[in-house]
């Protein structure tokens, strides 16, 4: 029987295009929001979801990050996907033609000096492949979308430009999330992402951030979130490299939880 997999978005998004690439021979299943992906993981539905969690131009997508501090589910592994942004008309428009260019806010973000130097203005839609689908509906070669050149082929658009993010190195990192926390890839990367808060005391942070040096792990990421209900409260995604099958693994953890308030293993990996 296949797997399920969820993900945020239509066809063509780049969302779908990761959970492709990452599970080919299983059983895509889209989902009008992140939350409603997640959940659908969550509560057995469906066997693993594909998030977004950071792009390498627009940041952190914060949404995801705070469904993975407050669920349940683990990240079994992070997939990079390149992302290469193109100008999507319908037959018959040009660069000429194009007013307006509708994509999800990020994707405008990463082309907003092409869309100033061609003086569009810019229409936020809440995906880049929802996009696609209400250029090809509208068919007004006044309208266009920034999109995928697989999103291009899909609804039967026509690229008008090829690779417009400002960019060269945009990509967006993918979380695999499921209820179990074995790792997905086979690959021995030792990589852990962990998620805490820390208590109301002198010092609490910055002895907590000191423990992963202490047990040889190297923090690749660190940022931190606002926890929502609580006013001027923040919680801290790091990503760490590191051999978490040793011993003293747990020791650590031990050491780090005496200074926090709550503390998650969301992946090792």
């Amino acid at each position: 029987m296949k797997k399920r997999i969820a993900y945020s978005g239509i066809e063509g998004a780049f969302a779908n295009i990761a959970a492709k690439k990452i599970f080919p021979d299983e059983e895509i299943i889209s989902f009008l929001d992140f939350r409603s992906a997640y959940k659908a993981t969550e509560n057995g539905e469906c066997d693993f979801c594909v998030l977004p969690i950071e792009n390498s131009y627009a940041g952190e997508v914060g949404q995801v990050t705070d469904l993975m501090f407050r669920g349940s589910l683990f990240v079994n592994g992070v997939y990079t996907l390149d992302v290469v942004q193109n100008l999507l008309g319908v037959k018959g428009s040009s660069l000429q033609s194009v007013k307006k260019v509708i994509s999800h806010p990020q994707a405008l973000e990463q082309c907003a000096v092409f869309l100033n130097d061609h003086g569009y203005e810019a229409i936020d839609a809440v995906n880049t492949a929802r996009a696609a689908k209400q250029v090809s509906e509208m068919n007004d070669i006044s309208f266009a979308a920034i999109a995928s050149d697989e999103t291009a082929r899909l609804y039967n658009l026509e690229i008008l430009a090829s690779d417009i993010n400002e960019k060269r190195d945009n990509s967006t990192k993918f979380a695999i999330l499921s209820r179990s926390d074995e790792k997905f890839f086979p690959e021995n990367s030792h990589k852990v992402i962990i998620m805490f808060t820390v208590k109301n005391e002198a010092g609490a942070l910055v002895k907590v951030l000191n423990k992963f040096g202490d047990f040889g792990f190297n923090m690749t990421e660190i940022r931190s979130r606002p926890l929502k209900g609580l006013a001027w409260t923040y919680y801290f995604y790091i990503e760490a490299e590191g051999d978490y099958e040793k011993q003293d693994w747990k020791q650590m953890i031990s050491e780090m939880s005496y200074r926090c308030d709550k503390l998650k293993i969301l992946g090792k990996f």
